[in-house]
C-alpha cells in the first residue's frame, strides 16, 4: 500500500508521529512518500510526486493541512486519514494519541470511507474563454480585496438569473463547508449527507437576502458588476485568483468526491457537540 504524507511543520509531535509511522510501516506493507520538508524527520521515506501513484493519504495537522491534502490529490479518490494536530480539526479522522493504534486498521482498510462532495470553480474571461480552474472540499468565496464599497454580483442558477446581489462577497460552499466560513457568516449547517450546494453572502446590504440551498447538480454563475482588480476568488482559504471587469466565476459540484476516513464511534453529531459546543453539549478531548 502507497501511502503519502502532507504535514503542517508548525505543530509540535510531527516528528513522534513520523517515527511511530517509519517504525510500523515494514509491518503493515506500507511503502511511504512524503513531503520533501518531511524527509529529514524519516530519511527512509521517498518524496511526494504524482497522486495517481498512492492508495492512501496522511495529513498531519488541522483542517487546513487536510483541505490542502485534499487539494494535491485534486481527481484522484484515494481515502484521507487526517490526524488533528491542532485545536479544531472537525475534519481530521483522530488525534495524536490514537494515531499508533489505529494506523494498522487504515493499512488493513477497516474503515468507513466517507465520501464528500466537491465543488469546481472556473474563472471566464469577457470572452467566455474558460481561464483557471478551481477545487474546493469547503469553499469558494468571492470577495472585495483593500476597498470599502460593496460589491455587486449578478446570481444566475441553471442558467436564470436570481438577482443582483449586494454584499461584502459570497460564499458557496459544500455541505461540508456548512461549517466553515458560511456558518460564521449566518448560514445553516448542512448534515455531508444532504448533497447540495449552499450560497451564504458576507454582510449583504439587504435584510431580504438570506442564504440559499441549492440542489448539487445547479450551476452558479457569479458576474461583477463594474469589477475592480481587487476582486478575488479563494478556494478553502488557502489558494485562488482574481476577477477582473466582464469575468465570471462558473461553480458546479466536481465530478470527484474526496474521501475522509471514519472510524467507529465517530459521527458528524458527535463532532459537532464535542468541537463546535452544539447546542451546550460540549464534549471535550481527552
Amino acid at each position: 500500500m502507497r501511502i503519502g504524507v502532507i504535514a503542517h511543520q508548525g505543530y509540535a509531535g510531527i516528528g513522534e508521529i513520523l517515527d511511530v509511522l517509519a517504525r510500523e510501516a515494514p509491518r503493515l506493507g506500507l511503502e511511504v512518500q512524503a513531503e520533501p520538508h518531511l524527509l529529514e524527520f524519516a530519511p527512509s521515506f521517498t518524496a511526494l510526486a504524482h497522486p495517481g501513484a498512492l492508495d492512501g493519504m496522511i495529513s498531519l495537522g488541522g483542517d487546513g493541512t487536510l483541505l490542502r491534502a485534499a487539494r494535491f490529490l485534486d481527481d484522484v479518490d484515494v481515502p484521507i486519514l487526517g490526524v488533528n494536530l491542532g485545536r479544531l480539526g472537525f475534519l481530521t479522522s483522530c488525534r495524536v494519541k490514537e494515531f499508533p493504534r489505529l494506523l494498522p486498521r487504515f493499512a488493513r482498510g477497516q474503515y468507513e470511507a466517507d465520501r464528500r462532495m466537491a465543488l469546481e470553480a472556473t474563472s471566464l474571461g469577457a470572452a467566455g474563454t474558460p481561464g483557471v480552474r478551481l477545487r474546493a472540499l469547503n469553499d469558494v468565496v468571492l470577495h472585495k480585496g483593500g476597498f470599502a464599497r460593496v460589491l455587486r454580483l449578478h446570481v444566475s442558477v441553471k442558467g436564470e438569473e436570481i438577482g443582483v446581489l449586494a454584499a461584502d462577497g459570497i460564499v458557496v460552499s459544500t455541505p461540508t463547508g456548512s461549517t466553515a466560513y458560511s456558518l460564521s457568516a449566518g448560514g445553516p449547517v448542512v448534515a455531508p449527507t444532504v448533497e447540495s450546494i449552499l450560497i451564504t453572502p458576507v454582510a449583504p446590504h439587504t435584510m431580504a437576502v438570506r442564504p440559499l440551498l441549492l440542489p448539487p447538480d445547479a450551476e452558479i454563475i457569479l458576474r461583477p458588476e463594474d469589477a475592480p482588480p481587487e476582486i478575488l476568488v479563494t478556494v478553502d482559504g488557502q489558494v485562488g485568483t482574481n476577477l477582473g471587469a466582464g469575468h465570471a466565476l462558473v461553480v458546479r459540484r466536481s465530478p470527484h468526491p474526496v474521501t475522509l476516513v471514519r472510524f467507529a464511534g465517530t459521527t458528524f453529531f458527535g463532532r459537532l457537540r464535542r468541537k463546535l459546543g452544539w447546542g451546550g453539549l460540549a464534549e471535550r478531548d481527552e
